[in-house]
């Protein structure tokens, strides 16, 4: 491709040069799972830039530059590498100190436009650079102000031209003179965003793959002392039985588990694919350093003592993943207690745990060490097996959204478990966990306070999500929310077999005692108990087993029942064994959930006569979701019911809606440049309205008055009757302190309610007053949105009043939002009833509200540099709704962690 003309030299020249745009930078995962850094090109990487050029071949440098150059010119290094990151912007792609991809525009004399330009290692091709960086490029263009891209290929330049074609833009192209002509908007669209996240996923996968299936595995740290973390790091890989290479490596021993042992890691005559640390603390960054110059795929460290430190030890494992990362490798750990894949073609137990998990369909992810060992044993106490597991100790680069885009393809995988101490990048978590809860069960099990991880350096915003944000984001995404290990594996029980269709259940039991706590515990939580049924389970096993058959099969198939549950009172001579082969058959031979309860047996540690320690097992193996107490089965049976309904819901397409975001933007812009720092700035109703009308969105006038006088001459202009209130913020809405008079039909009255209002406020202080015509009368709302240091923006919905200023009814989701979402929200409260006719009063125009509360959305996703935008009052009426008042606040926008660009999060 040819080099960018210089047509926008002049406005260079125009501008001083911009300060280094450090949030460019980024760790990237390449399409092959291996990472890089991308970030600006600067002036000392004119060395760099020649060694790549010189490296390259005749034809890509003719395709390039349309002509051959054996090498560049001291002019031409300067000129190339001397950039203003505003007209002229280029990026590079590193890995260690070479350089590997390049891309650039430079701003043409259309200031919307830029002519953009590419050139990518030879050796390095097919691994997806070219797309990466013009997402990147695209990103800083759209932050330069520049709406449109250009470029003249060479017709025999397919790569370059397959870039432009699959990045999802609408791309216009033209032949003329021998050279393709290609131009397309840089604004992301529906499309663009779908092919960047597929990308995304297919190489995050890929990256996981080689750490779950390497085909060979080193230990660094591997000891002959017994019980050393290094020693059995090494043992239980190959006793697991590793269906690969395996290397220990100890610079003081010459043989190692009975194979030789190589001093360090570069030693090693073969490509090593993971490598697992456990060393001293002090010896990680120098062990981690020769794993790069190795070109090791990835390192598990196991050994702890980072993060936990304080800000040094923090210091140390950033660094530790910034120069892992540059040279390509994906960094579990530190603080890792190791992965394990029970695929029988891999068989890797990279873990202190003395044996392989039982193989089975759950994936499991564990920020927490002890947590993680706590559901490792529970989990084999019901006889749960796992695809595989990783712990992710620190999670300073492979987190639990790296994961789950494994998962997602992992035939292996029918489940997903993850235990969270915070959430990184919840944005991200949550367009993952929707996409992958359509396909499977998502079980979220949160630590004690669970809060959100701020990037480093952010100090945070004015601005910060409500305590039930989190919350929702994650029944947004459709993921099984728990609160504890115990609930996780309770979940996961019912989720490795059959889903139950709807909340229709059905309890059959030998205890009418049983009975009653299972059925008031399950109309409490909301499932529809279809029927309960005494099964008698004497005259001996046989006779009890086939009854209990005959019940359970009947219940099962009766209409309106989508789940059984099978409560047994401890018999003698019956054993839970064959309980639990009755029923593990009846759920796969009726298609129906079937859940035990087996007071008083379940976890048992000693079997004793007719009792079995493992409670919901048979002897082949077959399993049965199998409880201590009626209460925890029927909790964890209502909560995938509530997955199972939430699948079952209409997601619907991405709200749009008419609107002029060019316009709000610049409005935006003309504001901010009055802001200074990280204050917020209050736009005035004006301002508000004209933002707002961008969108669609009106707000009915009013006039701030000071005397009676101007009270009425507002009116006049306005219409009667009118509404008088205080400007107040803490009075504006106090209808019972006498703040508000509504419906008043004349001047005469006017002018007696604000010299009333006058007099009766001043112990509340003394405020100006706002004159506004009457709405129509109506239900009164809140839509309320807010950006979000990590969850981005943040769309809040009650009904106001003391719902939301006394009860906190509010209804929160991430944005961008569906129509599904849209739906949701506004009948989410709990006062929500109120809309649809409560209490005989007519129903109101929803349809109207759903499209406002769409219309914030859209707004407040497309520009983050709105903090806070509330509308409050919103009167609902049963024709339309009016937006009585509006409070918008702008601020400089901290970067979303989750955008139209892939970047790794630096934890």
């Amino acid at each position: 491709m040819v080099e960018p003309s210089t047509a926008g030299a002049h406005q260079a020249s125009a501008h001083p040069a911009s300060a280094y745009p450090r949030h460019w930078e980024a760790d990237v995962v390449l399409r092959d799972g291996g990472t890089a850094h991308l970030r600006p090109i600067r002036p000392e990487d004119a060395p760099a830039l020649e060694a790549f050029h010189s490296q390259q071949s005749e034809g890509s440098i003719y395709l390039r530059f349309f002509s051959y150059r054996a090498r560049l010119t001291g002019a031409e290094l300067t000129h190339f590498t001397t950039v203003d990151h505003r007209d002229r912007v280029a990026l590079v792609i590193t890995v260690g100190d070479e350089i590997i991809g390049i891309g650039r525009y430079d701003r043409l004399s259309d200031p919307d436009e830029a002519e953009v330009a590419f050139n990518i290692s030879d050796r390095h091709h097919g691994r997806g650079l070219g797309s990466i960086l013009l997402e990147h490029l695209a990103a800083a263009a759209r932050e330069n102000h520049i709406r449109r891209f250009t470029a003249e290929v060479l017709p025999e330049n397919r790569k370059m031209l397959a870039v432009f074609a699959e990045a999802g833009y609408a791309v216009d192209r033209h032949f003329d003179d021998g050279i393709v002509s290609v131009e397309f908007e840089i604004d992301p669209t529906e499309k663009s965003r779908a092919v960047m996240e597929s990308r995304e996923h297919r190489a995050e996968a890929r990256s996981v793959l080689g750490l779950l299936a390497p085909s060979s595995v080193a230990v660094i740290g591997a000891s002959r002392t017994w019980g050393a973390l290094g020693q059995q790091l090494l043992e239980h890989v190959v006793e697991g039985g590793f269906d690969g290479r395996v290397y220990g490596i100890n610079p003081e021993a010459f043989e190692l588990g009975g194979m030789m042992a190589y001093a360090r890691i570069g030693d090693v005559p073969e490509p090593v694919d993971l490598a697992l640390v456990a060393v001293p603390y002090e010896e990680v960054p120098g062990v981690v350093a020769e794993c790069a110059a190795a070109g090791i795929h990835g390192v598990l460290i196991a050994s702890a003592g980072f993060a936990e430190r304080g800000e040094d030890g923090l210091a140390a494992q950033r660094e530790i993943v910034r120069h892992a990362r540059a040279h390509g490798m994906r960094v579990v750990g530190p603080g890792s207690l190791g992965i394990a894949n029970t695929d029988p073609d891999v068989r890797l137990n990279a873990s202190p745990a003395p044996r392989l998990p039982r193989q089975g369909g759950l994936g499991l992810f564990s920020q927490s060490a002890s947590i993680g060992v706590a559901l490792y044993a529970a989990a084999e106490r019901r006889h749960l097996g796992f695809s595989t597991i990783v712990s992710a100790g620190n999670r300073a680069d492979v987190s639990g959204n790296d994961v789950m885009q494994y998962w997602e393809d992992d035939v292996a995988t029918g489940a997903v478990a993850l235990y969270l101490e915070s959430f990184g990048n919840p944005r991200k978590f949550s367009r993952i966990a929707r996409r992958l809860a359509r396909s499977k069960p998502v079980i979220v099990a949160k630590g004690e306070g669970l809060g959100l991880r701020l990037p480093p350096g952010h100090s945070g915003r004015t601005t910060q999500a409500p305590a039930g944000a989190l919350d929702a984001m994650l029944r947004q995404a459709g993921a099984i929310r728990v609160a504890t290990v115990e609930e996780l594996v309770d979940v996961a029980q019912i989720v490795a077999g059959p889903l139950p269709a709807g909340p229709g259940v059905a309890i059959a039991s030998n205890s009418p005692a049983l009975a009653r706590v299972a059925a008031d515990a399950a109309e409490t939580l909301g499932l529809a108990v279809a029927a309960t049924e005494h099964v008698d389970l004497s005259g001996g096993q046989s006779v009890a087993l086939g009854t209990l058959r005959d019940r359970v099969r009947e219940l099962a198939g009766r209409e309106g029942v989508h789940a059984v549950v099978v409560p047994v009172l401890p018999v003698q001579g019956l054993r839970v064994e064959a309980v639990a082969a009755v029923l593990a058959d009846l759920a796969q031979a009726t298609g129906r959930t079937v859940v035990a309860i087996f007071p008083g047996v379940l976890d048992r540690r000693v079997q004793t006569e007719g009792l079995l320690p493992e409670a919901g097992v048979d002897a082949q193996g077959a399993t049965v979701p199998s409880y201590a107490s009626a209460g925890a089965a029927v909790a964890a049976l209502a909560a995938v019911v509530r997955y199972s309904e939430w699948l079952a819901q209409e997601q619907g397409a991405p709200f749009e809606a008419a609107h002029d975001g060019d316009t709000a933007e610049a409005l935006i812009e003309a504001h901010l440049a009055r802001v200074a720092g990280t204050e917020l700035t209050q736009l005035d109703a004006g301002a508000a309205a004209e933002l707002l009308s961008c969108y669609g969105i009106s707000v009915l006038p009013s006039r701030r008055i000071a005397t009676a006088d101007e009270a009425v001459a507002a009116a006049d202009e306005l219409g009667w009757p009118v509404a008088v209130k205080s400007a107040s913020a803490n009075l504006r809405h106090r209808l019972d302190l006498g703040a508000v008079r509504l419906d008043v039909p004349d001047a005469a009255s006017l002018r007696a309610a604000v010299e009333h209002m006058g007099h009766s406020l001043t112990p509340y202080g003394s405020a100006p007053f706002e004159v506004q015509s009457m709405a129509p009368v109506g239900q009164a709302c809140v839509v309320r949105a807010i950006e979000d240091p990590l969850l981005g923006p943040v769309l809040s919905f009650g009904l106001a009043g003391d719902a939301v200023d006394l009860l906190d009814d509010w209804a929160h989701r991430i944005t961008p939002l569906t129509t599904g979402d849209v739906r949701e929200i506004v009948r989410s409260p709990r006062t929500a009833v109120k809309l649809f006719g409560h209490g005989g009063m007519p129903a109101l125009d929803v349809a109207a509200l759903e499209d406002l509360v769409g219309r914030v959305s859209l707004l407040k996703d497309r520009h983050p540099e709105v903090a806070l935008l509330e509308l409050r009052p919103v009167v609902v009426s049963g024709e339309g709704l009016t937006v009585l008042a509006a409070d918008v606040r702008i601020g400089n926008a901290a970067r979303r962690t989750d955008s139209a660009r892939r970047a790794m999060l630096t934890q």
